[in-house]
């Protein structure tokens, strides 16, 4: 092993001891993303970076002597840049972290992702190690939400679940962005068959902040955020905020595209794995057994196998994103809250925190596996 390999097993290393992790994996795929984002150089400085972010300062006085300051600047602006690493500023001091690959790394190449990058991506992501390490992180990264049209007024909608309350709240700015799943489809020839629009993603606050400073996005207005949202919503996107009660992001997902959305469809039970206060559920005396619902939902929750062909929810499956109610022709579908109301933390930060406190090992990893391979043979 020469010294630039070293160096990118010893990132590879680091990084999968963070909240979120990233193990090695046999193709050495791990090390040909790595590659991809990071020189031999920044790799190393990066060793310095946790998934707490510190002030360039306290980094650069890590750095030292083996980097000047002017050299570690300029090495954290490069890699940020790129969208190896995040960046915020809060009371005119810059911060610095390492992100994850998920949700992190992999939607930082939004401006402009090469099929190189996504093909490397895309060998990693579908390993066995990769896919073990992401699905026990406890609690999930993201969650889902019911779109606003699903919501009827008897529901008592907290906060941290109503997406119009979220976007009030956030201070901005206010940003909107191309979705990476779409484009890594489109340029596979693949596109996307719920939406034509590339603008779909949204970041606010200090993401958005971020997204601005790399100039991979369109800033536009609180109002004109709730209008991408309406549209989204027409067009039945799932709305896949950070697992938090202040995200600083909103995907809008679709099932043939989404990368988050293939798990939960290949997964035999889905809301094992993320999180939701909703369900679905049908009024069989109301369902004119048309199917709609069932073409509408983006994780085959839905299904016309009821005792009389109505529309039957297999709740293992429904997240509660609440897709299917607006388009049902007789009113027949419903939301239910869950007699159990989980409750985000307050901010991504406190999120990661979290996820680190009960980060799994290897072996409680490979016992996750094993159930979810029981379930899927039932």
């Amino acid at each position: 092993m020469n010294r630039n390999d070293e160096i990118y097993r010893l990132l590879q290393e680091h990084l999968d001891t963070q909240a979120v992790g990233f193990p090695a994996v046999r193709s050495g795929a791990d090390i040909r993303l790595l590659r991809r984002l990071f020189t031999p150089e920044e790799a190393r400085l990066s060793l310095n970076l946790s998934f707490r972010p510190e002030p360039g300062e306290a980094i650069i006085a890590k750095a030292a002597p083996e980097y000047s300051a002017q050299q570690t600047s300029g090495l954290l602006d490069s890699m940020f840049t790129k969208g190896a690493i995040g960046w915020k500023k809060k009371d005119n001091i810059e911060y610095w972290y390492v992100m994850p690959l998920v949700v992190g790394m992999y939607e930082a190449q939004d401006g402009d992702p090469s099929i190189e990058f996504l093909d490397d991506a895309d060998a990693y992501m579908k390993t066995l190690s990769f896919g073990k390490s992401f699905l026990s992180v406890k609690p999930s990264q993201m969650r889902t939400i019911p779109i606003n049209t699903s919501i009827s007024p008897e529901h008592r909608i907290a906060c941290y679940d109503d997406i119009r309350a979220i976007i009030a709240s956030s201070p901005g700015p206010f940003v909107v962005l191309k979705c990476i799943c779409r484009e890594n489809k489109a340029l596979r020839n693949t596109p996307c068959v719920k939406t034509s629009r590339k603008e779909t993603c949204l970041a606010m606050g200090d993401m958005a902040a971020m997204v601005l400073r790399r100039k991979h996005c369109r800033e536009v207005t609180r109002d004109e955020v709730l209008e991408i949202l309406r549209m989204n919503e027409d067009d039945g996107l799932v709305l896949q905020p950070a697992n938090a009660g202040q995200p600083e992001f909103v995907c809008s997902c679709c099932g043939c595209c989404c990368g988050m959305l293939s798990y939960q469809k290949f997964l035999p039970r889905p809301v094992d794995f993320w999180t939701s206060n909703f369900q679905a559920e049908v009024d069989v005396e109301k369902c004119s057994r048309c199917g709609t619902c069932a073409d509408r939902c983006q994780v085959k929750a839905v299904s016309l196998t009821g005792s009389s062909g109505e529309a039957q929810i297999n709740l293992s499956r429904c997240i509660g994103c609440g897709v299917c109610i607006p388009t049902c022709p007789s009113e027949a579908m419903r939301l239910r809250k869950k007699d159990s109301e989980t409750v985000p933390p307050a901010r991504e930060e406190d999120l990661y925190e979290e996820i680190m406190r009960n980060k799994k090992g290897a072996a409680d990893q490979l016992k996750m596996l094993l159930k979810v391979g029981l379930k899927m043979k039932q």
